[in-house]
């Protein structure tokens, strides 16, 4: 190998180290590594939401890890807002289906609040808490489900998609936390 061709491949090997050791948390390679530590974690659907938040590109795995927190915050908030519509909308809702919404709209506002925890826990590298709340917003979103399967009305789709993806975004927020070395 000639002298300028080695400084090239030697140049290049460094480049691709750096970017592995000092700033290789992209959302597809952590959300992969996420996947691989923790099969519940739908490849997938992390990338596509980690990648649309504004601190994404500069992040290392703690800030994804703030951001998968952040994004569940945007989640519940999203969430509690459509169901305060159902609620408000003309179409009347039966009794059973009423209260299940407005069970969900506490268990939302509560899911807010637990992810805006596990991003505060996280922020403050306590990871313990970080993923001790998200596993709590996990609960919340499947507890709006059991709402209605216990009233035995069928939950509105769009807030059984809410609810999976308030669940999975807990899930992804955790295995994302986990990879923090």
């Amino acid at each position: 190998m000639r002298p300028s061709t080695m400084a090239r491949a030697l140049a290049a090997a460094a480049a691709i180290l750096a970017a592995v050791v000092c700033g290789g948390a992209t959302p597809e390679t952590t959300c992969r590594a996420a996947a691989r530590s923790d099969r519940r974690v739908d490849y997938h659907f992390c990338v596509s939401r980690l990648s649309q938040h504004h601190d994404s590109p500069d992040a290392d795995t703690w800030g994804l890890a703030k951001v998968a927190a952040d994004v569940g915050v945007l989640m519940a908030g999203n969430g509690a807002y459509d169901i305060k519509a159902m609620l408000a909308g003309k179409k009347e809702q039966p009794a059973a289906a009423r209260g299940s919404l407005e069970q969900c709209e506490a268990l939302y506002d509560r899911m807010g609040s637990a992810f805006a925890e596990a991003y505060d826990g996280i922020d403050r590298r306590d990871y313990a808490t970080g993923k001790e709340k998200a596993g709590e917003a996990a609960s919340l979103a499947r507890r709006c489900a059991a709402a209605f399967a216990r009233a035995g009305v069928a939950i509105p789709s769009r807030l059984a998609k809410q609810s999976a993806d308030s669940a999975q975004m807990a899930i992804v927020c955790t295995a994302v936390t986990n990879l923090i070395k």
